[in-house]
């Protein structure tokens, strides 16, 4: 039974542990859901199946840090705490609390049955989360009349009205304006609730497709968070072809593509459960499907700042932005109600859902949880 004996406790295989715990084609290196916080936390160190989930995470906030403080160093770019900054704020507490989340729930999750399921629960609110984090940094950037915003003293930047040639393609097409001023960030909202609630029934029902249809459910709130990013590859740039605006936001089309393509490889992984399918076992502690799909969706959230970070850059390089037809109303710019605002009022529906499900999951398993505690007492684990 036991696979590793020491000061700690020691590990299992998967014939040792209760069902639920239990992950396709991992058969060793499994904690007992008995661990206190400080066994978890140490846990970190030592070489389980969910020490590589733990640490692909985690570094990740780091390298994601370090690229996204750069901005605030750029020539021209306002305070790091103004209005014009609010969206990439609460982009970055998205990314921060998805990467936090998921490590510490890969690292707490053998505390017990019931704390497992509360970690996922998280887990799965921290990336919807993101999403639209993302979104309201997609509609203030990328916007199709982004860069109206407020960049410092002024209330908006200057707009050229300069006559477009006939027959040309105006960058803001009206109707898609009414979606995205009136519908977008709400629709963002919406379905990141909708992610929530199908993600945690997936850990109470649904159980046998659990992984495709997680999977396929975010691929939803990335269709509608992306929405002004298809805009932008499906219609000309807003800035003139000799500005430096125009240069800096020539990368998003590139950075997009490579965002798509890392998220499109993690799916792979999460749903094919490759490479352990092809040999249980062998990949139990480093180098299975999981820990592919942590750094796949890091290398997409990756791209994905690069991507923000180039629409930034070529709103500060504007003084005067050309968005053509004339007759379009400056777009209002960030405040603290339509930022943090939203998130914080997403949040707590979200919290909410957490809560029920936590509940729900307490009644299911905390009886469980209980008689495991009596079967498997913490000092008959231990070795002598």
């Amino acid at each position: 039974m036991l696979l590793n004996c020491g000061q700690s406790m020691p590990l299992l295989r998967h014939t040792d542990v209760p069902h639920r715990v239990k992950e396709n084609f991992i058969l060793t290196g499994y904690r007992f859901p008995n661990y206190s916080v400080k066994d978890c936390l140490l846990s970190a160190f030592r070489p389980t199946n969910e020490t590589g989930n733990f640490w692909t995470h985690f570094l990740p906030v780091f390298i994601f840090a370090y690229y996204f403080v750069e901005v605030f160093g750029w020539e021209g770019a306002p305070h790091a705490d103004s209005p014009f900054f609010y969206p990439l704020w609460n982009y970055f507490i998205g990314v921060f609390c998805l990467l936090m989340a998921s490590s510490m729930a890969h690292l707490l999750n053998s505390m017990s049955l019931v704390v497992r399921e509360v970690c996922f629960f998280v887990d799965y609110g921290t990336i919807s989360s993101y999403t639209v984090g993302s979104s309201l940094a997609y509609y203030y950037y990328i916007h199709p009349r982004a860069g109206i915003v407020e960049t410092g003293g002024n209330n908006g930047s200057q707009t050229d009205l300069k006559e477009e040639p006939a027959g040309s393609l105006s960058y803001a097409i009206p109707d898609f304006c009414v979606f995205f001023e009136n519908f977008y960030i709400p629709s963002a909202c919406l379905v990141a609730i909708i992610c929530v609630l199908s993600c945690c029934n997936t850990r109470q029902r649904w159980r046998r497709h659990r992984y495709l249809i997680r999977t396929f459910v975010f691929l939803l709130p990335f269709l509608v968070s992306s929405t002004p990013i298809f805009y932008r590859l499906i219609t000309r740039s807003p800035y003139s072809t000799t500005s430096s605006s125009f240069a800096a936001s020539t990368s998003t089309a590139g950075f997009f593509y490579r965002h798509c393509f890392w998220l499109l490889v993690s799916a792979v992984f999460n749903i094919s459960k490759i490479p352990e399918r092809l040999a249980p076992g062998r990949f139990d502690i480093w180098g299975h499907s999981h820990q592919w799909f942590h750094c796949c969706t890091f290398l997409s959230i990756l791209d994905e700042l690069h991507l923000i970070k180039a629409e930034v850059k070529a709103i500060l390089l504007s003084p005067t932005l050309l968005l053509p037809p004339a007759t379009l109303a400056p777009l209002p710019g960030p405040t603290i109600t339509s930022t943090y605002g939203v998130m914080l009022l997403l949040q707590t529906t979200i919290i909410s859902v957490i809560v029920w499900f936590s509940w729900h999951a307490n009644c299911i398993f905390g009886p469980e949880r209980d008689k495991l505690a009596k079967e498997h007492p913490r000092e008959h684990l231990k070795c002598h």
